[in-house]
């Protein structure tokens, strides 16, 4: 790699980028040339020092032409929802970013309706050569099991979107569970009077395992006992996912609750509730629920959904990335939790969002 006073050229890059200025400008107080005022040569100085490690570290992993194996476990883009490929292409992009510097990602997916398939991929992890883990903790049990593994042998790992907290993590990187959760609850408050009913909905076939489903009705509940609210909270587990068996289930809760008032979903599959309301023209029910999807979106600018809660899945996926290389190959800290920002969407607003 071509070398400018003893930083590579990408260094030269990446300082000309902090420092707002071109590359020639870099050069001139690299080489102490004038033509540079004070206070730009000053400031590029200090970017070279906060940089130094950088090109010295990155120049050994060049030089040693080691590889390091990144291994990501994360659910499969599926018919019932397309979450996951918001973290696939944010990890995508990290990739594309560290590639050069010796490291190889491995993607392994597992159906986030079926725990057997993650357990056998994590298997497949284990007997492969592997330096770092990005995972998606979908099942508990099954999730810690395969973390013991990784810490006997030493194997850092981060979590995405959802924690299991008190584990050796490395760190964590997605929403605040609880505040989540919470949020929705305060939302949902604006909206209903103390007489109005509402109705939390679980859609998950491993209902069980999904902690993460479970903590934000948890929060959502804890919200009208904080702020000492009365409303009735019905709470509706659906363990067949499929639109039939969605619509089925929530033809009999409507039958038996007609005065319900609002609906919670606690994941991406609101676009299920939103299409039964529409077919069935029911009115006047506010509808929260989860992930900036297309098909999620077309329901909230319908006015079907009122809210949807964004936690900028795809910057998980890539600060996940990121977070593995910054411990592995520049050998620095990283915070152990990086909560992502609770970001409420409207139809107001959907169309100057960014995941």
């Amino acid at each position: 790699m071509k070398k400018d006073g003893g930083i590579e050229l990408s260094g030269v890059k990446e300082i000309a980028r902090r420092a707002n200025v071109s590359i020639a400008t870099v050069d001139r107080v690299i080489h102490n040339r004038s033509g540079v005022s004070e206070k730009t040569k000053n400031n590029i100085l200090a970017i070279i020092k906060d940089l130094d490690y950088q090109p010295n570290i990155l120049a050994r992993r060049l030089a040693s032409k080691k590889t390091l194996h990144f291994a990501i476990l994360i659910p499969a883009i599926s018919q019932e929802t397309e979450f996951w490929k918001a973290p696939l292409s944010g990890i995508e992009q990290a990739e594309s970013e560290i590639k050069p510097y010796g490291i190889k990602i491995e993607k392994y997916f597992f159906d986030q309706n079926d725990k057997s398939t993650f357990i056998k991929q994590t298997k497949k992890i284990l007997k492969s050569e592997v330096d770092g883990i990005l995972l998606a903790p979908s099942f508990i049990d099954e999730s810690l099991e395969f973390t013991k593994v990784c810490q006997y042998f030493k194997i850092p790992y981060v979590f995405i979107n959802s924690d299991i907290p008190n584990q050796d993590s490395l760190c964590y990187i997605g929403p605040d569970l609880f505040q989540s959760g919470y949020l929705s609850a305060h939302l949902t408050n604006y909206a209903v009077d103390k007489n109005g009913k509402i109705l939390i909905i679980n859609i998950s076939k491993e209902m069980d395992n999904y902690h993460h489903l479970l903590r934000k009705e948890e929060s959502f509940k804890a919200y009208f006992r904080d702020n000492h609210k009365n409303n009735e909270i019905i709470k509706a587990d659906i363990r067949q996912t499929d639109y039939q068996s969605v619509v089925t289930k929530l033809k009999e809760l409507l039958t038996i609750h007609q005065d319900v008032k609002a609906i919670f979903v606690t994941n991406s599959r609101v676009s299920s509730v939103a299409r039964f309301l529409e077919e069935s023209e029911i009115k006047g029910i506010l509808l929260i629920g989860y992930d900036f999807l297309n098909e999620n979106i077309e329901y909230l600018k319908k006015g079907v959904i009122d809210f949807l809660i964004c936690q900028k899945p795809q910057e998980q996926g890539y600060k996940g990335i990121m977070a593995l290389y910054q411990n592995l190959v520049l050998n620095t800290a990283v915070d152990k939790a990086y909560f992502m920002p609770i970001d409420i969407i409207t139809r107001e607003n959907y169309k100057f969002y960014r995941n």
